[in-house]
Order: structure tokens, then C-alpha cells, then sequence
């Protein structure tokens, strides 16, 4: 009886409180539309828009998309673009008297407030799209008092009278932020529907206006009960507005799937690959093609909507992948790496870094990886020999055994015991037999600094240049042990290396872009590159006629190019097998290989999975070789066959390279008289221990002693002299040659 006693009473008091209530917004509005409407009165500046972040895509270099590059996934599109149905969905459930009010709606924000309080949730908004987008640029930071309503009313009348109904609406649908890092429209149809926003129909542009209001609490993905909810809540909005009928409200309920994870277009490509990677680290720490400053550089190309044109050809990307898979897997312990680079202008046309790059798993690139190059580095020593004067039918010594000692007589000398016996005879069979001996010998005949400069400027890119800080980069040092890979370099230095020789001599750095346009589609970076001269043409049109032995016959014979293409190339193969390369040429690419343990120097010997195919041990000549033919043979297969010109006849006559310090030559001018000396022969001593030209064996007995003159051959090249043309030490052939005493 009590109970219902109070309940008038509690009724009455409801009422009266409501009738204050309406009463103090009757007093009060007049007032609040005053100041509203101040700016009327006294003028202020509205705050400039600031520029969208848009996301950056990046093409091949036959236009096909190949990443993104973005923070937020925001992509803007003109009100143009935006298809009808979007634009009335977003009306009917945000603001359905856009198109009525001046940027304010006090009867809808009264109606909404009143209708909120009604409901276990919010079910309309109280602010205009206009307000929103008020809001979201002008306004964020600000604590939400009553100043900031004022602010953002008076704002959006403001904007209304500066810009269009339709500025405002593409304004807002580009910049309203739905859950999942989706940024506009066109990122959230990507995100939750796997479409472009013009192929959004009217549900599914409800159902994302549905989310502007909590985009975090509506998340379909994370939050799927609330979602639903609030999709339900949307649907009794369609039906009381008339969109759809209640029974078409009840089929929608049943069969409309809310998105359940993050898409993204089929055609689009967003993986991480080892090549984008690579190309994101050159744009923000190696080059300033974006910005003189990282801060510049990193807002252009994740905020900037920069389309990035690249030197990546997926065609040939795809052909290098496949040959990647040549070597036999290994349980990741051993895996290989490839690039190549465009021989004419050193565009880098594919790059495999290992077996797939994994985020946190295997992100380590070998094909940037400086790694010990065994005697595939001999090429650039033997075309440093020839710009420096050698010629192809100059004789040297390659007799295994050889010992050298290091500057000032320090200890250790180095010594060559591997490798094949070696002999006295002409830089081209030495080349193509990749003896040790000759090559450690020539690289101190032409100078180790020499070879230093050599390689710094044959190889150059923004990952090897001479003066390169200690802390990005071990130097290149001018060991005794040159010749058989002491230095480490990566496949994409011996890739440019490589272009350099095929180039005819003219070195181009490898390069990722060739140009970029801002989002207005103007060009704002173009590569563009003269060239740097390393050898001359016809140094190095010798030295690839040496070298294309080494494939005809030599080292790197097995898997041939088809069609008898045009090659040239060195193997390399690291003491007790811990690395294996191919590096060589075409007139179109330039490609290195290698293969090896990427986390240590472990020895290739006995591996399970390749004595399975047959290679007990592995060297430059097969996997790499079969790896680099595997490439080297689809990627030409609509490529002309093209040769190099042959090089021009030798000058001189062949001469012997010698060693000063380490071999010294005698004459014979005469003979002492007296009794005949009888002369003791090795019967053992082969017979290519002469060289070509030098007597043979004298007979066993000679007329008197006889009588011999030391021949000066200078000294050996001052470790100052970088002139790439100072002439090499020799002495004619016939003379005898040995050990100094």
C-alpha cells in the first residue's frame, strides 16, 4: 500500500524535472546560439586542413604492384569517386539532414540526446558529419569540457560557410577512422570487405558507418557480440527510415556474415619479400631520393602516397625464385642466394635474400650478406692485370707450394698447399684452371692496394665505397690471401662487380627505383646515371674473352647456356668448402650466386642431401653454377643472342709476370772454359714447369760453367700508386726465373 502511494509521487517528480529541464534549454539556447554565431560578429581565422596520410604503393618495373608502404592505411579518393550508395549510407546513419542544416542540428541533437537516455545504448549521435569532421581536425587533444562543444559548434558553422556539402562529405569519409588501422572509406571496404569502396553496396556501407561511433567496442573481429549489436541497431534504423522493409531487416540479421578477420584486395600485394625490405632500408638510411632528413624521408614514404616505380622485374623475380630451389633442401642449414643486376645500367632486376622472408622468423638478407668469395674475386684481379698492361698469353707461375711473405719479413708468411698442382704457363689457362698460386702471385704483381682501390670502385654501391665507416662495414684490406677470398663481399657486390666487366668497363652502382611520382601523379625523383669508367673497353673486352674459357672449358663448364650463349664467369669455393659461388655475365645481366651456411663458415662436405645428388663436395662449379644457369637460361629466353666484340690483337709480344722480391730472373751471357759440367735433371720435374718458348731440357753435359747477369725488374708497385694503368713487372720469355736467394 506504501509502495503505491509513492508511485504518483515519483511520477510527479519525474515530470517536474523533466519540465526544468525543457525550461533551461528554452532559457538557455537563445544564448549558446549567441555565441555560436559570434563568428559573425567577430572574425576568426579557421584552422587550415592538414594534408591526409595516404599510403605508398610500390610497381615493378612493368607497373605491377608489388607492396605498401603505410602507418595508418589511409586512401584518399575524391567525392567523385564515391559511389551513391556509400554516400546515402553514411547520411541515413550519421547525419540524414546534411544536405538541410548550416553545420549544427540543435532539433537533431535534442532528439538524439532523448532518444539516448530511452536506450541500454547509444543509438543516435549528437554531432553533425560536419561536427565530426570538426573534430577529428581541429580539435583533437582538446579536453572534452564545455568549451569544446562550444568550439566545435562554432567551428562547424564556420566550415560550413568556407567549403561545400560535398568538400565536407569527402573530407569526412576519407578521414573517419573505423578499427583495424582503416582510415577513410577506401581503407575500411579494403579492410573488412576485400573491395574497393566503389564496390561496396548499401548494406556493407551501413554496416561500416555502424562503426564510426566506437570503432574499438563495435570491432567485428575483436568484439563480435557488440558488433552484431550495434549491426542490429543499424538494421532498426534502416527499417524505421524505410530503407528496408522488417522483413528484409529479419533475412539481413540471418545471413549478413560480419567480417571476422583483416583483407586485403586479391590483386593487392602487401607480403614482405626480401627485395622490399631491401628497398625500404635503402630509401630511409642509404639514399636521400625522399628527404635530407630520416624524419623527411620516413613521413614521404609511409604518410606520403608516393607511387614508387622500381627496377624489380617480377617475371625474372619468379624465374630466380624457382632457381633458388635448385639446392637440395637442407633443414634451413644451408641455403643460397641470388642477384641480378641489368648489365647495362646496373638496375637490379631480382634478388633472392634465402628460402622466403618470414617476419621475425628469417628476415636476414644473404643476397646483401658480405661473405668470403674464395676465388670467385680472381675475375677482378685478372681484369685489373689486363687494364694494368697483362695480356692473355703472358706466362706465370702457379706451382702449388708457393710461399709469400708478408711486408718487412713479419711472421706468418703465407703459404698455398690446396688447390689443383698448378704450373708455369699463361694467364688465360691459370684463369680458367682458377690456380691459386698464379692468382695470390698476380694480385701482388698488380698491388694489393691496388686491388683494394680496384674492387671499391668495380663494386660500388651504396653498401661497399672506399672511406665506408668501420661500424656499417668491414674494410676491404689488401691481405696476402686476396686472390683465395680472405675479403668478404655480398652477392650484390659481386653482381656489380660483374656488371662493371660485362658493361665493357662502365661501372653503375645497382639501383632499387627508377622513378617516383607524388599522389598527383608528378614525377618528383628520376634515376638517372652517366656512369663511372673502371676499365677501358678494351681491357675489358680481353678480359671477358679470358673469361668466357672458364665456361667453355675451365672450372665453370658443367650446365652450359642454351643456344651457346655468350657468357662469361668465375667460380669461387672457399678453403675446406665453406663457400660457393658463380659469378658471371651476359650482354643483358649480370647475376652472382652463392651457397653456404648463413649463420656460420660450416663445411659443405658430406651433406646428406647432396651427396643424394651426387656432390660429395660443394664448389663453385656445381650447385652454383647449376643455380646460376637454372637463372641465367629462362631469364634470356626472349633475349636476342648477343656477343661482345672480340679484342683487338696483342700489342707486345707475351712476356713473363714476375713477382720482385719473391722471383728473380738471371741471363745467360756466356760460358766459363774449362772442363764439361756435368748437369743433374729431375726426372720427376714435369714438363709444363717451362714456359712457353724457354729452351727444353739442356743437354747432360754443357761446354763450362755458365756465365749469368741478374736482370732488373724494379720493385714491386709502391703501396701509394693507385693509377690503375701503371705497368706490371715482367721480363722477356726465356729467361730463367725462380725463387730469389
Amino acid at each position: 500500500m506504501r509502495i503505491t502511494g509513492w508511485l504518483p509521487r515519483l511520477f510527479a517528480i519525474i515530470a517536474a524535472g523533466a519540465l526544468m529541464i525543457t525550461a533551461v534549454v528554452v532559457a538557455v539556447a537563445p544564448r549558446v546560439w549567441h555565441i555560436v554565431n559570434a563568428h559573425e560578429e567577430v572574425p576568426v581565422v579557421l584552422p587550415e586542413f592538414e594534408a591526409l596520410a595516404q599510403r605508398t604503393y610500390v610497381y615493378d618495373r612493368n607497373g605491377e604492384e608489388i607492396a605498401v608502404f603505410e602507418l595508418e592505411n589511409s586512401q584518399p579518393i575524391s567525392y567523385a569517386d564515391m559511389p551513391p550508395q556509400v554516400v546515402q549510407a553514411f547520411l541515413v546513419v550519421e547525419d540524414k539532414e546534411f544536405f538541410n542544416h548550416d553545420g549544427v542540428n540543435v532539433r537533431s541533437l535534442i532528439r538524439a540526446t532523448l532518444s539516448n537516455f530511452a536506450s541500454d545504448a547509444p543509438q543516435q549521435g549528437a554531432s553533425t558529419i560536419t561536427m565530426q569532421v570538426v573534430k577529428n581536425d581541429f580539435l583533437a587533444g582538446l579536453e572534452r569540457d564545455g568549451r569544446y562543444k562550444l568550439l566545435q559548434t562554432h567551428y562547424a558553422r564556420m566550415l560550413e560557410k568556407e567549403l561545400t556539402k560535398e568538400e565536407i562529405l569527402e573530407r569526412y569519409l576519407n578521414t573517419v577512422f573505423f578499427g583495424n588501422n582503416a582510415y577513410g572509406i577506401q581503407a575500411a571496404a579494403e579492410t573488412y570487405f576485400g573491395k574497393t569502396a566503389a564496390e561496396l553496396t548499401f548494406i556493407e556501407s551501413t554496416f561500416l558507418a555502424g562503426l564510426v561511433r566506437s570503432p574499438s567496442g563495435f570491432d567485428p573481429i575483436n568484439e563480435p557480440e557488440r558488433s552484431r549489436a550495434r549491426w542490429l541497431q543499424i538494421l532498426d534504423r534502416l527499417v524505421g527510415e524505410e530503407y528496408i522493409t522488417l522483413e528484409e531487416s529479419e533475412i539481413l540479421e540471418e545471413t549478413f556474415a560480419l567480417p571476422s578477420r583483416v583483407k586485403t584486395i586479391p590483386t593487392r600485394s602487401s607480403e614482405r619479400s626480401y627485395y622490399t625490405e631491401a628497398l625500404r632500408d635503402y630509401l630511409l638510411n642509404k639514399s636521400t631520393i625522399l628527404g635530407s632528413t630520416y624524419q623527411d624521408r620516413y613521413n614521404q614514404l609511409f604518410r606520403g602516397g608516393l607511387r614508387i616505380h622500381t627496377t624489380i622485374d617480377k617475371n625474372l623475380q619468379l624465374l630466380a625464385e624457382n632457381a633458388h630451389d635448385v639446392l637440395p633442401p637442407t633443414a634451413g642449414r644451408f641455403e643460397n642466394a641470388i642477384v641480378s643486376l641489368d648489365a647495362t645500367n646496373g638496375a637490379i632486376r631480382a634478388m633472392v635474400g634465402g628460402s622466403g622472408f618470414v617476419p621475425n622468423e628469417r628476415e636476414v638478407n644473404m643476397a646483401l650478406a658480405p661473405r668470403q668469395t674464395g676465388s670467385s674475386i680472381k675475375f677482378l684481379i685478372l681484369a685489373a692485370a689486363v687494364q694494368a698492361g697483362a695480356q692473355a698469353g703472358d706466362v706465370i707461375d702457379g706451382v702449388r707450394g708457393c710461399r709469400f711473405d708478408n711486408p718487412g719479413g713479419e711472421e706468418p708468411f703465407f703459404q698455398i698447399n690446396g688447390g689443383i698442382q698448378g704450373s708455369v704457363t699463361n694467364l688465360a689457362q691459370q684463369t680458367w684452371s682458377s690456380v691459386n698460386c698464379a692468382f695470390a702471385r698476380l694480385s701482388q704483381i698488380v698491388g694489393l692496394n691496388r686491388m683494394v682501390d680496384t674492387v671499391y670502385r668495380a663494386a660500388k654501391s651504396p653498401y661497399l665505397y672506399a672511406g665506408q665507416p668501420e661500424s656499417e662495414r668491414a674494410a676491404i684490406n689488401p691481405f696476402l690471401s686476396f686472390a683465395t677470398g680472405a675479403n668478404e663481399l655480398s652477392p650484390l657486390d659481386m653482381a656489380s662487380g660483374v656488371q662493371t666487366v660485362a658493361n665493357e668497363g662502365v661501372h653503375h652502382e645497382p639501383y632499387y627505383v627508377e622513378f617516383i611520382t607524388d599522389p598527383e601523379g608528378k614525377r618528383t625523383y628520376t634515376h638517372s646515371s652517366p656512369g663511372t669508367v673502371v676499365f677501358d673497353r678494351e681491357a675489358s673486352l680481353e678480359t671477358i674473352d679470358i673469361l668466357k674459357g672458364v665456361i667453355r672449358s675451365g672450372t665453370g663448364r658443367r650446365y652450359p647456356l642454351s643456344n651457346d650463349r655468350a657468357a662469361f664467369g668465375k667460380t669461387g669455393t672457399q678453403q675446406d668448402n665453406t663457400n660457393a659461388w658463380f659469378v658471371g655475365g651476359t650482354r643483358q645481366l649480370a647475376t652472382a650466386v652463392w651457397v653456404g651456411d648463413p649463420d656460420a663458415y660450416t663445411p659443405m662436405v658430406g651433406i646428406p642431401e647432396f651427396r643424394a645428388e651426387g656432390v660429395s663436395k660443394v664448389q663453385g662449379g656445381l650447385f652454383p653454377k647449376q643455380i646460376w644457369s637454372a637463372f641465367m637460361d629462362p631469364a634470356h629466353t626472349l633475349e636476342p643472342l648477343l656477343d661482345w666484340d672480340d679484342p683487338q690483337p696483342p700489342e707486345r709480344a707475351d712476356a713473363r709476370l714476375i713477382l720482385p722480391g719473391n722471383e728473380c730472373a738471371v741471363r745467360v751471357v756466356g760460358f766459363e772454359p774449362g772442363e764439361p759440367i756435368e748437369v743433374e735433371i729431375d726426372p720427376e720435374a714435369p714438363a709444363t714447369t717451362l714456359a712457353p718458348g724457354e729452351p727444353e731440357v739442356p743437354p747432360e753435359t754443357t761446354p763450362g760453367r755458365p756465365i749469368v747477369v741478374a736482370v732488373d725488374i724494379g720493385t714491386t708497385i709502391a703501396p701509394d700508386n693507385l693509377d690503375p694503368n701503371a705497368p706490371l713487372p715482367t721480363v722477356e720469355i726465356g729467361l730463367s726465373v725462380g725463387p730469389c736467394r
